[in-house]
């Protein structure tokens, strides 16, 4: 078994009275600054002063500077900008302030193992990566619990890297849920294969496929969709807080016997040996090289596939239907009952 770290095998005064900079106040910016201000860190978030996110930011009680000011005699300095911004933030704005022995921090390893970020050795380089999007990381942390986090050490000029790190993950709070040692390479290959083959590529295009596969049949397109996505949720979740066999405890033996016998024709051999590919192209970088000029161009082939995807009959459907739910406006609205319970569910 991988060893997991706790509250106990962190301490947060390995950054106190150090000056941490988070950079950037999106998903992740925000709820891991606000995590270590409670936590009792010094952190200004850097921002640009037209920025919709600096006001909102200081709204929040956050101290808040321009990028520049907030880079200058940083001890840490958190990339928590998307991937394809990353390497021209660091070269424009970083590089020219990174003090020696200033700690680089990130939640991804994408730009450092792919080599668009290289810090100079004489810098720690670390990844604290939360298992959860920014608002969890926050609403779970006030509510008493932490998300899982991934830590991995690429420089430790300083001989403390591991410590940094450790601590900015009890700050976020993620100790309180249990840290894994990784790498950037390791993180990085299995959170984009992991997105592409099963929780993001593979959830949609098997739903979309399954819904298509019973309108075309002539099934009313409302049934289609309570069946093939509707109701995944209460599957996922049943995973999430029991694994495979307790789901399977919790559905039908019609239905069990129809996941056991029938799963394996959809995932099979042949899906595999694809799923090999795009590990292959994910190891090898070239999944990278295809987006980060998917993005220098401007993104047209991803502005249009989000685009057909937005009018697939699923997306018009599923609209329609959630908008007669609602208690699921409610629910998005009141959420302390499912913080709590997501709080105890990874403590």
């Amino acid at each position: 078994m991988a060893r997991m770290f706790y509250d106990n095998d962190a301490d947060l005064s390995e950054l106190e009275g150090l000056k941490l900079c988070v950079l950037g106040y999106g998903s992740q910016g925000r709820g891991q600054a606000l995590n270590l201000r409670d936590s009792g860190l010094d952190v200004t978030v850097g921002l640009r002063k037209d920025s919709p996110s600096f006001a909102k930011a200081e709204a929040e009680g956050m101290k808040c500077a321009s990028m520049e000011d907030a880079l200058t005699d940083a001890d840490l300095v958190a990339m928590l900008v998307p991937d394809t911004a990353q390497a021209k933030l660091y070269r424009d704005f970083v590089a020219p302030r990174l003090k020696p022995e200033a700690c680089l921090l990130f939640s991804h390893g994408f730009n450092v193992h792919y080599k668009q970020v290289k810090a100079p050795r004489e810098n720690d380089v670390v990844m604290v990566a939360p298992k959860g999007p920014g608002n969890l990381v926050r609403e779970v942390f006030q509510a008493g619990g932490g998300v899982p986090c991934l830590y991995a050490v690429e420089q430790d000029a300083t001989g403390r890297a591991t410590r940094k790190a450790l601590a900015y993950a009890k700050g976020v709070g993620g100790t309180r849920a249990g840290v894994l040692a990784t790498t950037f390479a390791e993180e990085t290959e299995t959170d984009l294969f992991g997105e592409q083959a099963v929780l993001c590529g593979g959830a949609t295009a098997l739903v979309k496929a399954g819904f298509e596969t019973l309108v075309e049949a002539g099934y009313q397109p409302e049934l289609a969709y309570f069946e093939c996505m509707h109701e995944l949720k209460l599957i996922v979740d049943l995973m999430y807080r029991e694994g495979m066999q307790g789901m399977r405890r919790a559905i039908s033996d019609t239905a069990k016997f129809g996941d056991l016998t029938r799963g394996p024709r959809v995932v099979d051999d042949g899906t595999r040996a694809r799923m090999r590919e795009m590990l292959a192209e994910i190891r090898d970088g070239r999944f990278a090289k295809e987006w980060l000029a998917e993005d220098a161009e401007g993104r047209p082939r991803y502005n249009k596939l989000m685009a057909a995807d937005a009018d697939h009959k699923l997306e018009q459907v599923g609209k329609q239907l959630r908008d007669k739910m609602s208690w699921l406006k409610q629910s998005a609205k009141k959420p302390e009952a499912a913080k709590k319970n997501e709080a105890l569910l990874v403590r």
